[in-house]
């Protein structure tokens, strides 16, 4: 796909511009037990030895630990998203939600995230009750006061709460990166066809590409 560029406050913007210092933040999406584990999603249950937890395990949660050590070596910020109603019965949940039987409730153990992306002290959690981030969290909100501009991707799954993620990020303003080899859904061909659906609303890289450009920033942390 053709990048274009346009000319803002006498800077050149693409969709895959270099970073700026204090101006990244990794958006980790959905990354919870009840999702990333064998045969916990009551919806979805999914064997240990079958293709989804096969690259949840073996590529998405190892990329995703490699970019957050480096987004907390650069200063960056770290955001994660979580599906969790507000309320033990679930009764505030999307409409969706319901229809789909999909219900974490609040504090639930199966809702935590995952022990290598354990948040650190200061690490924002924002728990929504719809598979958009933006339609049922203050996440604009929290974005904009960390000053963010740059906006990294990462999670499950591709298709549903990430796709949501990319499109509305994009529509609000941030330059989204979206690490590929970080995210997963059910099969190979959900997951490229969903990366050719959603490539026009932000910029498709790997991990490397993307430690390595925090890695040029580490230099100048924030403390």
């Amino acid at each position: 796909m053709t990048e274009f560029s346009i000319e803002f406050g006498g800077q050149t913007i693409r969709r895959s511009s270099a970073y700026e210092k204090g101006r990244v933040t990794f958006l980790l999406v959905d990354m919870q037990r009840i999702w990333a584990e064998p045969m916990m999603d009551p919806t979805h249950p999914h064997p240990a030895d079958g293709y989804f937890m096969r690259r949840v395990h073996g590529s998405v949660i190892p990329n995703q630990v490699r970019i957050l050590n480096a987004c907390r070596a650069a200063g960056e910020n770290v955001v994660h998203t979580i599906i969790e109603s507000l309320t033990a019965d679930g009764r505030d949940r999307s409409l969706d939600h319901k229809l789909s039987n999909m219900h974490v409730p609040k504090g639930a153990p199966e809702g935590a995230i995952v022990a290598p992306l354990t948040p650190a002290e200061n690490e924002p959690v924002l728990p929504k009750s719809s598979s958009g981030l933006f339609n049922s969290t203050n996440a604009d909100y929290v974005l904009r006061n960390l000053d963010t501009k740059f906006l990294i991707i990462a999670g499950i799954v591709t298709d549903q709460c990430v796709d949501m993620a990319v499109r509305d990020a994009s529509d609000r303003g941030y330059l989204v990166t979206l690490v590929e080899d970080a995210c997963a859904t059910y099969t190979p061909e959900r997951h490229e066809a969903a990366l050719g659906a959603y490539g026009g609303y932000c910029w498709i890289t790997d991990t490397d590409t993307v430690v390595a450009r925090l890695a040029a920033l580490a230099g100048g942390a924030r403390r």
